[in-house]
């Protein structure tokens, strides 16, 4: 197969190593061609002619590029409410807590939005107005989906499916075939750039929920549990940790335990 650029397994192995070491992500070895696809828009963006060329150029601290190369291999796959179920036990749960009180939950892995502005029509609805206790903290690593994520401007035949009633009371038509979330929803959530390997999270409070959904799949054992591990004492001691619907913890038991359907709790001991 005729390639644009030479691509070596000696390259590929390197990838794999640097984005393992700089944002957790484990490689199999059936994504070579999806690296050289992604990386290779990389080599003609910055005009280097091999991926050696580039790999040097990266490894020598430009910023920029880093950025630029984990967004060209984080898979960022979406939508609202995906898997519903677990807003349904969100908003069972919101309705325990105590409302004097501010309640903070965190979208670890935020992508484009959609499971953010999810959690935050759960608010809505749960409470029945726009001003209710709940603050979202939205993070992802990928600085594109973010500025996207905060824009909330979406197609739509993504935002009808979310049918009449919603879309008329959380979106406004913006332009020709797309809706911008409305800016008393936005009000809710702070997005900002979280890197999940990063020794602390900067999240200022204790957090009743954590979403973090579709993310740990692309993380080996080790690198999740080391996550898992950081997640714990961010939780109030009846927080609740959502994950994706092909993840589970159980090597994690020491502290998390399985509370429902992919909803984890602390473990007695965690």
């Amino acid at each position: 197969m005729h390639r644009e650029f030479s691509f070596t397994d000696q390259d590929f192995q390197k990838i794999r190593t640097l984005i393992h070491r700089h944002a957790g992500i484990a490689l199999a070895d059936s994504k070579q061609e999806l690296v050289y696809s992604r990386l290779a828009k990389r080599l003609r963006a910055t005009g280097l002619k091999t991926f050696a060329e580039y790999l040097d150029f990266l490894q020598k601290g430009h910023e920029d590029e880093w950025e630029a190369f984990v967004n060209s291999l984080t898979t960022n796959l979406t939508s609202f409410f995906r898997e519903a179920h677990h807003f349904k036990l969100l908003a069972e749960f919101l309705l325990q807590l105590d409302k004097s009180h501010t309640i903070h939950l965190w979208c670890s892995a935020c992508s484009t939005g959609e499971e953010a502005y999810s959690m935050a029509i759960a608010a809505v609805e749960t409470f029945g107005r726009f001003d209710h206790p709940v603050r979202i903290t939205a993070s992802d690593l990928d600085s594109h989906v973010l500025e996207t994520a905060k824009a909330g401007r979406y197609k739509a035949d993504e935002v009808n499916k979310l049918g009449k009633e919603r879309v008329e009371r959380f979106f406004i038509p913006d332009g020709v075939g797309y809706f911008k979330v409305r800016p008393e929803l936005q009000r809710c959530i702070e997005f900002k750039r979280i890197n999940l390997l990063d020794a602390q999270y900067p999240i200022q409070h204790k957090l009743h929920g954590i979403f973090c959904r579709n993310v740990m799949i692309y993380f080996d054992k080790e690198t999740q549990f080391n996550i898992l591990k950081k997640f714990a004492p961010l939780l109030h001691p009846h927080g609740l940790l959502f994950a994706g619907h092909s993840e589970s913890f159980y090597h994690a038991a020491v502290y998390f335990k399985l509370r429902a359907q992919t909803v984890y709790e602390l473990a007695k001991n965690a």
